[in-house]
């Protein structure tokens, strides 16, 4: 599986300070604004980023969850006190409201149905809890649509969608979108920028 391979590279400080580690502070400045109680790491990885929020966070409970149980041998050898779950995003093992705050970083656009892992996400908020997701947002739609082609030529499913696309699949999923603030990365966001779209659960 792609993932399980490239967990073994995805910890490599250089991946992490050109791809992870922007997006990554992007999250971190924004959970400043209205700390978590009980968050939830969505497509986890290898757990950089949940053991990060663990860190600064101290009471908070955190649970990262990812598909590929490659990411999450290397997540569960971090001496974390970090929860470790396996699960795909469109059907999560979680209850109703089972946390007030949901992350996810660089994971989004390998979703296959992306407005059913919205409402999947929503699911798993609290009234009122907060949405964080932050990947690629091209800027113009063809580029979207080059990506997602070529992402099928090789059997995935990845897909970047625009900064507008993306906002209107969380609204119509039932959140309000409170900002969408750019996430400067060199040099791949010169030309794929990525975004950290902001959202709260309606009631």
């Amino acid at each position: 599986m792609l993932f399980d391979v490239w967990s073994r590279f995805y910890d490599w400080p250089l991946v992490q300070r050109l791809t992870y580690r922007p997006e990554h502070d992007a999250v971190l400045r924004a959970l400043r604004r209205a700390p978590p109680r009980r968050l939830l790491d969505v497509g986890c990885g290898t757990g950089v980023l949940s053991t990060r929020i663990r860190a600064e966070f101290g009471a908070v409970s955190v649970t990262g969850c990812d598909f590929s149980a490659g990411m999450l041998r290397q997540a569960i050898a971090k001496p974390a006190g970090v929860q470790w779950v396996q699960g795909d995003a469109l059907r999560l093992p979680f209850a109703d409201a089972s946390f007030d705050t949901l992350v996810s970083t660089e994971a989004f656009h390998w979703f296959p149905d992306q407005p059913a892992a919205l409402r999947e996400l929503r699911r798993l908020l609290t009234p009122g809890g907060r949405l964080l997701v932050s990947l690629i947002n091209p800027p113009i739609e063809a580029l979207s649509r080059l990506t997602r082609a070529g992402s099928a030529i090789m059997g995935e499913p990845l897909f970047w969608p625009t900064r507008r696309r993306m906002h209107r699949q969380v609204v119509e999923a039932g959140f309000r979108v409170e900002a969408q603030r750019p996430v400067f990365r060199v040099p791949a966001g010169l030309v794929l920028p990525s975004v950290l779209t902001e959202a709260v659960r309606e009631q």
